[in-house]
């Protein structure tokens, strides 16, 4: 390769980098975050690490909801999920297997308890870079008001990366099947 056109590939490459990195930033890394307020439940989407499942328990505690609802994604044989599932807490705390196994089974799930249980509010705990796309997943399905907020976390650079490319395919995903159940 002649040292112009590798030259004008690194270019082309180093500034397709910055425009992604620029076009996640606020989707992945500074999401539009909301105060939390009083809410009918506290749901908190699955995944690890497990401290976004005691974050949410937390600020029901605090009397920001009566009811935490956790999504066990990690499946029904994980012990440290069962033994948040099975723990002694001041509100009331559920968990459920999502089906399908993604944030749209979590966000189905959410729909079916709303009705359920007449929730005309929530809010949604989950980690950054996942906060817009589940906040746009969720209110496909759940008609009443979301509240989003992030747990708490520090990423590394390798997780960043994963999550720009994870939650960027996880959108088109969503894009393309948008019904709920």
């Amino acid at each position: 390769m002649r040292p112009v056109t590798f030259r004008r590939l690194l270019v082309a490459c180093s500034v397709l980098l910055v425009a992604v990195v620029a076009a996640g930033w606020p989707v992945y890394v500074h999401p539009q975050t909301d105060p939390l307020r009083p809410a009918d439940a506290v749901v908190v989407l699955g995944g690890k690490p497990y401290g976004r499942f005691h974050y949410g328990i937390d600020i029901a505690e605090q009397g920001y909801a009566p009811e935490v609802v956790l999504s066990n994604s990690v499946g029904p044989d994980d012990v440290r999920m069962q033994q948040i599932c099975n723990g002694t807490y001041t509100v009331k705390v559920s968990c459920f297997l999502p089906d399908p196994y993604s944030t749209k089974g979590e966000a189905e799930e959410i729909e079916r308890r709303a009705a359920a249980e007449n929730w005309k509010h929530i809010i949604v705990v989950t980690y950054t870079p996942h906060l817009s796309r589940s906040r746009y997943i969720v209110q496909q399905c759940f008609d009443g008001e979301v509240t989003m907020s992030p747990n708490p976390t520090q990423e590394g650079i390798g997780e960043w990366i994963g999550s720009y490319i994870y939650q960027t395919a996880g959108y088109i995903k969503a894009a393309l099947d948008s019904e709920c159940s």
